[in-house]
């Protein structure tokens, strides 16, 4: 071959050369970059383990050796993204902070509160992002011993008390649970029917579509409840 096709050649491939560079630099501009799959997000973990974490956690608090109290540490982290081990479905209750409860520190729990730790809709979108979109493969419905709003719609069932403002409605959500403790007529009724609430809230998750449910069905979420004693510190799964 010529000296002249060969020049020929070398030019028209610098120039496909260059042309493919510009239109690939042009579509990084335009596409979004691809996701990072090398490294897996930091709740990316088992349901049973993040149970045990936030149980083992407890354990520590119980015992005053909690491990959690720079909460300055990783401010910079959380700022990027949050991954969260457990939702839990706490009760107003002032007395009741899950992330000490549980010795996490912050960005660890996804946290809805309503009083008598009940789950409504606006509570149920809340945990269904969660487990959605942050990835959370742990729920906990988490009812506490003295619980005003189960003692007060105990007070409604049997006494026909009538509660002021919007509290009718609270009552209304807790019926089902205290119902059926207080037809069983136990011993202590209020223990009872905090513990009969927090299971009607864990069934109503299970069944929960059409986010919740599919994740338990296929083992990609867990739901427990749990009872925290105020005095001693300690939570008892039931």
């Amino acid at each position: 071959m010529c000296q002249l096709c060969n020049d020929n050649s070398l030019h028209l491939s610098r120039r496909r050369m260059l042309r493919g560079g510009l239109a690939l630099a042009a579509a990084a501009t335009i596409l979004p970059a691809a996701p990072a799959f090398a490294q897996a997000a930091p709740n990316a973990i088992a349901p049973e383990l993040a149970l045990a974490r936030i149980m083992e956690g407890n354990g520590r608090y119980v015992s005053d050796t909690s491990a959690h109290k720079d909460y300055s540490a990783g401010r910079a982290a959380r700022a990027q993204a949050q991954y969260p081990i457990a939702a839990i479905v706490s009760c107003a209750d002032a007395r009741v902070a899950p992330e000490l409860v549980f010795d996490q520190g912050p960005g660890e729990l996804f946290v809805t509160r309503v009083a008598g730790n009940f789950v409504n809709d606006d509570g149920l979108a809340s945990l269904e992002y969660g487990v959605k979109f942050l990835g959370v493969p742990l729920l906990m419905v988490l009812g506490h011993s003295g619980c005003g709003a189960v003692s007060a719609t105990i007070k409604v069932v049997q006494e026909g008390v009538v509660l002021p403002g919007h509290l009718p409605a609270l009552v209304d959500a807790l019926k089902p649970g205290i119902e059926a403790a207080i037809a069983r007529k136990p011993a202590d009724l209020v223990q009872e029917a905090t513990i009969e609430n927090v299971r009607h809230n864990v069934r109503r998750l299970q069944s929960a579509g059409p986010i919740v449910a599919p994740l338990v069905a296929a083992g990609k979420v867990k739901v427990v409840g749990g009872v925290y004693d105020i005095a001693s510190g300690r939570v008892v799964l039931v």
